[in-house]
């Protein structure tokens, strides 16, 4: 049987039960579309396939998301349960790693304009603030702070960028979100498999917009920023 009987049949299957036809899902972090109708010839799945008989350990081939990630086409959106935003500790903490975030950035502007001495300066700074900011906590509390953001405070972010209109800010946000969504499910992807999860693959980060990005090797742009695949580094296991 072709692919179009394949799809025929499936199209007959659905109407029959009273279901729709062969539908569309949307990836919410690079807008990759599995259509159901397509299938998805790069990780062998064949035309006709249905969303719900994709093999769990499916993931979107442009930038790795889960089935979790994914919406379906068309369908209206549902506003998630806003969690309780979670008040803790070490805010000070919290502002040496944004110290160090940004000396970083400041030293990567430096090294491009070819001014070495301040490049080191601003090196020295990054370091002394990430000894400041030692991390605490857990794999698990990440992930919840993670979707914290994700279902509440980008909302309410959004939400201002819109009342007084800064584009800038909308689109700084946009990206914010998908590398949130992702991060988010790499470390679901961990917490469930553990070192397993990514034992095969490396690990790229987009420093342009912090994408992360698991893999035999970095996309050839970038799926949230769009820049070329000189942008990302890797992240060398142990690091």
């Amino acid at each position: 049987m072709d692919a179009d009987k394949i799809i025929s049949a499936a199209d007959d299957v659905a109407r029959r039960k009273g279901r729709s036809a062969l539908s569309k899902y949307i990836c919410t972090v690079c807008g990759y579309d599995y259509d159901e109708r397509d299938g998805d010839k790069s990780q062998g799945i064949a035309p006709g396939t249905k969303w719900e008989d994709l093999p769990d350990d499916w993931v979107c081939p442009i930038c790795g998301a889960d089935k979790s990630m994914f919406e379906l086409a068309g369908a209206a959106a549902q506003a998630p349960a806003q969690p309780a935003v979670t008040e803790h500790a070490g805010e000070e903490r919290q502002d040496a790693r944004h110290q160090a975030i940004l000396m970083s950035n400041l030293a990567k502007a430096a090294s491009k304009q070819h001014n070495a001495p301040m490049a080191s300066l601003f090196a020295r700074m990054e370091a002394y603030f990430n000894q400041r900011s030692a991390a605490e906590g857990d794999m698990n509390s990440a992930h919840k702070l993670l979707n914290e953001d994700i279902a509440a405070r980008y909302v309410a972010a959004f939400n201002t960028a819109r009342e007084v209109g800064d584009r800038g800010a909308l689109r700084a946000l946009t990206w914010g979100e998908k590398v949130s969504k992702i991060q988010a499910n790499i470390l679901r992807r961990y917490l469930k498999d553990g070192d397993s999860a990514f034992e095969n693959d490396n690990v790229y980060v987009c420093e342009a917009c912090g994408f992360i990005y698991t893999g035999a090797e970095a996309p050839e742009i970038c799926p949230v920023c769009k820049v070329p695949r000189f942008k990302f580094n890797q992240i060398k296991r142990g690091a």
